[in-house]
């Protein structure tokens, strides 16, 4: 049957595919993928037989490439769309297609999953009742400055992806515009290596500072609420 199918795949760890993800993996007609070459090597290590089509859908080419996944769904074929990690438009190509799509009454079907924002969060320990993801801070300092200043009286924890190359930089902004709150700093989550480091923005720009992180990283700052500004603060931990 024609359908959309929006897969979450692992963020790290493979052991974190679902059965769901697993079973329509098996049968759909084509993959529309953020890189075909991830994706392919995702298939070989759950030992998935190739579709017909595996594609390229990507932030380059998704206003394009949104209408031809349509088209292919409109001629009878199920198309799976997936990220290289994770859940398909957080942060990631996804939006477009699935916004085409329920405006010209295609059946979509959601294959939840890992999700690196959520995983943050919870690992945290700060509140988690409500929350706003933001996905990748911009470079300009007066656009980052702004990026902070729209959370600043707001309750929720605050989620953002980052680079390693640009973590300090992106925790200065935020204690600047913040206060000295306590966040969390998540890397390689799922994975081997994987770093959950909690303590007061001060603590953790000295810290990386010092040790560049190396990965993938999840940052979690802690809402408006006092209880969570200038705790944690023994530095010495950090080292």
């Amino acid at each position: 049957m024609s359908k959309l199918y929006i897969i979450s795949t692992p963020i790290g760890n493979m052991e974190d595919i679902t059965l769901r993800a697993l079973r329509v993996l098996k049968k759909v007609d084509e993959i529309a993928s953020e890189d075909t070459r991830v994706t392919k090597t995702l298939l070989q290590k759950l030992d998935i037989p190739y579709p017909s089509k595996i594609y390229s859908y990507r932030d380059q080419n998704e206003e394009k490439m949104s209408g031809y996944v349509i088209e292919r769904i409109k001629s009878g074929q199920s198309v799976a769309l997936l990220t290289d990690a994770g859940t398909p438009g957080v942060s990631d190509p996804g939006y477009r297609l699935v916004s085409k799509a329920r405006e010209q009454g295609i059946e979509i079907e959601v294959l939840p999953g890992a999700s690196a924002p959520v995983t943050a969060l919870i690992a945290s320990g700060l509140p988690f009742s409500s929350f706003t993801f933001k996905g990748f801070p911009p470079r300009k300092p007066g656009q980052l400055r702004r990026f902070f200043e729209a959370e600043k009286e707001l309750p929720h924890s605050v989620i953002f992806f980052e680079s390693k190359f640009r973590l300090v930089k992106s925790l200065e902004a935020a204690k600047e515009v913040l206060g000295n709150r306590i966040a969390c700093v998540c890397i390689e989550l799922t994975k081997k290596f994987e770093e959950i480091n909690r303590n007061n923005l001060a603590a953790l720009i000295d810290h990386y500072k010092k040790h560049q992180p190396k990965g993938e990283i999840t940052v979690v700052i802690s809402g408006s609420n006092p209880k969570f500004t200038e705790e944690e603060s023994d530095e010495e931990e950090q080292d």
